[in-house]
C-alpha cells in the first residue's frame, strides 16, 4: 500500500505568510490577487450558508486597519454585488491603512453610499447605537493570524458587547476569530465566537484544536491561489486528517476477486475479566464489523461462555488459558480491554507484548500494566497505543502538561510507538514526529465501552492492512479514527448525542465506510 496522504497541514501564523510571501515573489502571483480570492471565497461561503442568495440580507462587517480588515472590505463590496445591504465599520482611518488592505477601503469609500462606510475613531462611539437588531450577518475582519496578545482597553469592550447584543445575528470569522492567537488552543482574552470561520490555504491551529476550536463554528478553508507545493514544502508536522486519507485506506484495502478469510486480515483480541465481560464482545463484534476477514477472542475460562453468547456469530471464542501467543497466526494482536488489574494480568500482558511477533494494539488495562512506559517499539511489530488522558498521565509517570500535542510527539518519538490520545479531538503521534489531529467524532461518544469499540475498529483496519509497517500501520490507524468518528456522528443524528451508544457506533460503521468509499464529484 502506497503512502497516499492528503491530509491538510496546519501552519503557523509565521509558515502562512511564508507561503503567501513564496506564492507572490516565487510564482508571481499579486498579493492583491490572493487577497481579492480570499474575499470571493469567504463571500461564497456566506452565500451557500444561506441557500445560495444574500440579496436583502443586511451584513454589517467588522474591520481592523490590516490586511484582514482589507479581507473584510473586499467581502462586503462582493456582497453588496450580490444584493446584500451593507455597512462596514473600518476602526481607525482609511489613510492609517497601507497596501492591498488600503486599496480595497479607498474602493469602498467610492462605493458610499450604496455601501455605508464609516471610519471609526472611538469604538465606545458605536455603544449607544443599536446595531444588531435586524442585522442577520456579521463579518468579522478585525484580527488575522498575527494576533499574540489579547485586545484591550475600548476594543475589547466593543468585542464583549457585541457577542452580548448580537447573538441573534449571524458571525463569520475571516482566518480566525478575532481575539484567539493562532497559534495557540488556549484563548489569551476576550475573543469573537463565530458562527462560520473561512481560513485560508491552510488550517491554523486555533481553527481546528480545543478549546480554541469551540469558538470558529464551522471551519472552511479556502484555497486561494497557494501552490500546493509551498504548504507541502512547510516545516510544519502537524496534519488534519481528512476524508480523502480514509478514502486512500479504503481503496488500497479493496477487496480482491481472489480473496478469502485470511487474506482479508485475521485478529486476535485478547480481552476481558470477570467483572468486564462486555469489553471482549464491544472490541471483538467492532473488530469484525470494521472488515477483518477473521477475529478470534481470548477470554478468561470463567466468562466464555456468557462472551461467546454475545459475540457475532462469526468470532471465535476461545479461553486465555489455552493461548499460546507465539503459535497464535494473527496479523494483529489487541490486548487490554477489560484485562483484570492484578499482578499475574500484567505479568501476562508484558511478556506478551515484549515477545510479540505481529502488530500490537494496546488498551485499557494494558497501558496500566506497562505504567510508567519503558518500552521501545520497532518498525516491523509496530505497537499501537490508545490511551485516554488518564491513562496516559500513569504511562507518562506524571501529569500531561498543557501542551498535549507536543507531549504525544514527545512520547511517539522517544518509544517509537504509535499513540492515540483520546479526546475532544482525538491526537494521532507518530514515531517520526508526525502528529495527526482527527476532526470527526462528538461527546455523544464519550459514553462506556467507545474506548473497547475504537480499539476493536483500529484493530479490523490494521488486519486489513497486513504489513507489519509502521508507516503503512500509521496510515491505517488515521483512517480507523477517522471513520470511528465519522460512525459516531452518524450515530449521533440517528438517536441523539445524549442516548447514543457504543454499540450505536458500530452499527453505523457500515454507513460510515460507505460515504467515505464514495468519490466527491467535480
Amino acid at each position: 500500500m502506497a503512502n497516499c496522504w492528503s491530509m491538510q497541514k496546519v501552519l503557523t501564523s509565521d509558515e502562512m505568510k511564508e507561503v503567501d510571501g513564496l506564492t507572490t515573489e516565487k510564482y508571481g502571483t499579486p498579493s492583491l490577487i490572493l487577497m481579492e480570492n480570499a474575499a470571493h471565497a469567504a463571500a461564497r461561503a456566506i452565500i451557500d450558508r444561506f441557500g445560495g442568495s444574500v440579496e436583502g440580507k443586511s451584513v454589517l462587517v467588522l474591520c481592523g486597519k490590516g490586511n484582514n480588515g482589507g479581507d473584510g472590505a473586499a467581502v462586503a463590496r462582493i456582497l453588496w454585488t450580490q444584493g446584500a445591504d451593507v455597512v462596514v465599520y473600518l476602526f481607525g482611518k482609511v489613510e492609517e491603512t497601507k497596501g492591498d488592505a488600503r486599496i480595497n477601503f479607498e474602493l469602498l469609500k467610492k462605493l458610499d453610499p450604496n455601501v455605508f462606510f464609516w471610519e471609526i475613531d472611538e469604538p465606545m462611539s458605536l455603544f449607544s447605537k443599536s446595531l444588531f437588531p435586524n442585522t442577520e450577518i456579521v463579518v468579522d475582519a478585525l484580527f488575522g493570524t498575527g494576533l499574540s496578545r489579547p485586545i484591550e482597553g475600548d476594543l475589547r469592550d466593543f468585542i464583549e458587547v457585541c457577542q452580548e447584543q448580537g447573538n441573534n445575528s449571524f458571525w463569520v470569522s475571516l482566518d480566525i476569530p478575532s481575539g484567539l492567537n493562532s497559534d495557540l488552543n488556549q484563548p489569551i482574552g476576550e475573543h469573537i465566537k463565530a458562527d462560520l470561520t473561512v481560513t485560508f490555504t491552510a488550517p491554523k491551529l486555533a481553527n481546528v484544536f480545543p478549546p480554541a476550536l469551540n469558538f470558529n463554528g464551522k471551519v472552511v478553508v479556502a484555497n486561494i491561489g497557494s501552490p500546493q507545493e509551498l504548504i507541502e514544502s512547510s516545516p510544519s508536522k502537524l496534519y488534519l486528517a481528512d476524508k480523502q486519507d480514509a478514502q486512500n485506506w479504503h481503496d488500497s484495502t479493496e477487496v480482491q476477486t481472489d480473496s478469502y478469510k485470511k487474506t482479508r486480515g485475521t485478529a486476535l483480541i485478547i480481552a476481558s475479566s470477570e467483572n468486564y465481560s462486555g469489553a471482549a464482545v464491544l472490541s471483538a463484534n467492532a473488530c469484525f464489523s470494521a472488515g477483518a476477514g477473521m477475529v478470534s477472542l481470548a477470554v478468561p475460562k470463567q466468562i466464555h461462555q456468557i462472551t461467546a453468547s454475545k459475540t457475532l456469530d462469526e468470532i471465535i471464542v476461545k479461553p486465555i488459558e489455552n493461548i499460546d501467543i507465539s503459535k497464535e497466526k494473527a496479523d494483529v494482536v489487541a490486548i487490554g480491554c477489560g484485562l483484570a488489574n492484578d499482578e499475574e494480568s500484567h505479568k501476562f500482558i508484558r511478556e506478551t507484548v515484549e515477545n510479540r511477533q505481529t502488530t500490537m494494539v494496546l488498551d485499557a488495562e494494558a497501558l496500566n500494566a506497562l505504567s510508567p512506559f519503558d518500552l521501545q517499539g520497532s518498525d516491523e511489530f509496530p505497537l499501537v497505543l490508545t490511551p485516554h488522558i488518564g491513562e496516559f498521565s500513569r504511562l507518562l509517570g506524571r501529569e500531561v502538561l498543557e501542551n498535549r500535542i507536543e507531549e504525544v510527539r514527545e512520547f511517539s518519538v522517544k518509544h517509537n510507538v504509535i499513540l492515540v490520545l483520546k479526546g475532544e479531538r482525538s491526537l494521532i503521534g507518530k514515531p517520526d514526529g508526525t502528529i495527526v489531529i482527527n476532526p470527526t467524532g462528538n461527546a455523544g461518544i464519550s459514553r462506556a465501552g467507545a474506548g473497547d469499540t475504537l480499539t476493536g475498529i483500529i484493530t479490523g483496519f490494521l488486519a486489513q492492512t497486513s504489513v507489519n509497517d509502521i508507516d503503512i500501520a500509521f496510515e491505517a490507524v488515521v483512517a480507523a479514527l477517522y471513520i470511528a468518528g465519522l460512525a459516531g456522528d452518524i450515530a449521533a443524528e440517528k438517536f441523539s448525542q445524549r442516548l447514543l451508544t457504543a454499540t450505536d457506533v458500530r452499527h453505523c460503521l457500515q454507513s460510515a465506510i460507505a460515504s467515505v468509499g464514495m468519490k466527491d464529484e467535480g
